[in-house]
């Protein structure tokens, strides 16, 4: 049930924070595209865009957006050794950096052809990290999410100085498979600047390092990982895991989280003073959702497609539980509804509908996602306006 002040009199000031609809839109374009829709029904309200994300892909444009920040660009090593022009961003704050695994370690970067987690390497990422620190950065916000590796993170590492040795004492190649051989990991050298840093992870699955639902047996087949690659992958992170628990004195592998990015979730605990939280949490509070959301009348969220599985940690249902914290009503808007969407409804968002206003094909969809998303917004905004009119 509605709570704010919606049906009262007097100019608005909606909130406007939308996830991103993949494949479509990013957060920034989302959120633009519903404020347009906003306006043409509301002219004189506030309209207060701050575009959200969950920890995955957009989280770092969102944060930037939303916060007044900048981007920043690095040269380093991709998945497979390659160079990588990578973006990571400073938030409005000045002081807190906010990298996305994905922009250096991504399984984007990679052809299909070339996919391969035994050999793909989270070295990059550890540059990017590397660099927020050359800055000054001693604040930093990791996004985790769509992966190519399955190295435990042991790249990253290697980024900022550890090492990681056979029985004979070399330093072991790239990637996730050769963690088999691994017999020590010596941290002398790792970057002492990790022990003054806060590094939030943002992370939005709660899978376990290792086992059938670790990193390799969950996450391995869509990096490119045969049954028999993912058997060779999860006793390759068993070993490390073991070796890292001597030699780091922590036990990182069972923690939820842990096998998020292809383990990388456990190196970071491993390694760094890394914390992981829900991505969506990190996020609002980097963009001060609730105190901008404090006496607002109204707040549009939305994402691509809204099913059973947006409860579980998913930003508009994060979006939500902030808003109805303040006693703000909140409308979702969704690409399109899936299985068990109507479960949003009994965790803060008050009312939800789909964007196209009838059938449409899925590429018209997707081509046409800022116009549809629009006269969607706008759409709801006049019945919003009829209710605005209503005697109670």
């Amino acid at each position: 049930m509605m709570t704010g002040t919606f049906l009262g009199s007097g100019p608005l000031r909606i909130i406007v924070a939308p996830d991103s609809f993949k494949g479509s839109l990013s957060a920034v374009e989302a959120a633009r595209a519903m404020a347009r829709g906003i306006r043409a029904v509301f002219p004189e309200a506030e309209v207060v865009e701050l575009p959200t994300a969950d920890g995955g892909e957009g989280t770092m444009e969102a944060l930037v957006a939303a916060t007044g920040g900048r981007l920043r660009h690095a040269t380093v090593q991709g998945p497979l050794g390659d160079p990588v022009r990578a973006a990571w961003g400073v938030l409005g704050d000045g002081r807190t950096a906010v990298i996305e695994m994905a922009a250096a370690s991504g399984l984007t970067l990679v052809p299909e052809a070339r996919r391969d987690p035994r050999l793909a390497t989270t070295f990059g990422t550890g540059e990017l990290v590397k660099a927020a620190l050359d800055n000054g950065l001693r604040r930093l916000i990791l996004g985790l999410g769509g992966s190519a590796t399955n190295d435990a993170g042991a790249g990253l590492a290697r980024a900022l100085g550890a090492r990681f040795l056979d029985a004979a004492g070399h330093d072991l190649p790239e990637g996730g498979a050769a963690l088999a051989r691994l017999t020590r990991i010596d941290l002398a050298g790792l970057d002492p600047r990790l022990a003054e840093t806060e590094l939030l992870v943002a992370c939005d699955v709660d899978n376990p390092l290792c086992g059938p639902r670790g990193a390799s047996a969950v996450y391995g087949p869509q990096k490119g990982a045969t049954p028999e690659i993912v058997r060779e992958l999860d006793a390759a992170l068993e070993a490390f895991a073991r070796i890292a628990r001597r030699d780091t004195g922590r036990d990182a592998a069972e923690v939820p989280g842990a096998g998020a990015a292809g383990g990388l979730g456990a190196g970071l605990l491993f390694f760094t003073p890394a914390r992981l939280r829900p991505g969506v949490g990190i996020v609002l509070e980097a963009v001060g959702f609730e105190a901008r959301v404090r006496g607002a009348d109204l707040v549009f969220t939305g994402e691509g497609r809204t099913d059973a599985q947006t409860v579980m940690g998913k930003a508009p249902v994060g979006v939500a539980a902030a808003a109805k914290r303040e006693g703000v009503p909140v409308v979702c808007l969704s690409g399109g509804l899936g299985d068990g969407a109507e479960a949003v409804l009994a965790h803060g968002i008050d009312a939800l509908a789909a964007v196209p206003p009838g059938p449409m094909d899925l590429d018209a969809c997707l081509t046409g996602g800022a116009p549809l998303l629009e006269a969607a917004a706008a759409r709801t905004c006049r019945l919003l306006k009829v209710g605005r009119s209503l005697r109670t």
